[in-house]
């Protein structure tokens, strides 16, 4: 996509990427490389810094020095491309004919949901407020959302509410998106509560698929959903995962699938 044409949240997304890779930017190059004017930038600059994800200098800004989540809306352009292309191999790994699918929040998740709203016979049991979104006015499947106390940065319900509905349900797979997956740290995210509902989640799954692109193979979050030692676990990434972290994960004992552009 030409970087012209990104709608806002696109554009904010690509300013802080900019900013975690570089640690700063400069609002005039930034306003000549989207093609919109200089006081669009400031806008976008003084959005984000009201949010605390960035801090403002003379002529940009540079990035603050915490560890933070990014909203879910800010996420969605970051690494478009390999996301699509993992929510494409992991609705290609799903068997065909009557499935019980758990999917938790992200936008991996997300863009598989979208893939699959057209299957018949199919139940997704979901704590993703915006997958539910995608699936309820879909007639042919059916859809149970959890309930729970919402999470804006990510759209999910966690908590013991949550809890308490995912261990009546039992589901064949579940699909988890996370924030970081390593040999040490096993499957991690930025919240504890919302690692508790993911682990509710997996632990009533007979198998689980992790989708994760390459820039969460090898990191290490705050939160710990659950370690590498359980042979349900396949992961499926990007080829822009770093190789030695791959197998890293691999001698852990989980598979991984690095698909490929």
């Amino acid at each position: 996509m030409p970087r012209s044409s990104l709608h806002r949240a696109d554009r904010v997304s690509a300013i802080l990427e900019r900013l975690s890779s570089e640690g700063s930017v400069d609002a005039a190059v930034l306003a000549e490389e989207f093609g919109v004017s200089p006081a669009t930038i400031r806008r976008d600059l003084q959005m984000l810094e009201d949010q605390k994800l960035l801090a403002r200098t003379h002529g940009g800004a540079m990035a603050v020095d915490v560890a933070y989540e990014l909203p879910v809306r800010y996420r969605t352009g970051q690494h478009r491309a390999e996301k699509a292309l993992i929510a494409q191999r992991a609705a290609a790994f799903l068997p065909h004919g009557p499935l019980t699918l758990g999917l938790s929040g992200g936008t991996t998740t997300h863009m598989l949901a979208r893939l699959l709203a057209e299957r018949v016979d199919l139940t997704v049991v979901t704590n993703a407020l915006n997958i539910a979104a995608e699936l309820a006015l879909r007639p042919r499947l059916k859809l149970i959302m959890t309930g729970g106390v919402s999470r804006t940065q990510s759209y999910e319900l966690v908590g013991p509410i949550a809890e308490q509905a995912l261990a009546g349900l039992n589901m064949e797979i579940a699909v988890v998106g996370v924030d970081g997956i390593s040999a040490q740290g096993g499957l991690t995210t930025h919240d504890e509560i919302e690692a508790h509902t993911d682990a509710a989640m997996i632990r009533r799954a007979e198998k689980i698929m992790v989708v994760a692109d390459g820039s969460k193979i090898g990191r290490k979050c705050l939160a710990r959903i659950c370690g590498l030692d359980d042979a349900r676990i396949l992961v499926i990434t990007d080829d822009s995962a770093d190789p030695a972290e791959v197998h890293a994960i691999e001698r852990a004992g989980t598979t991984v699938v690095v698909v490929r552009q």
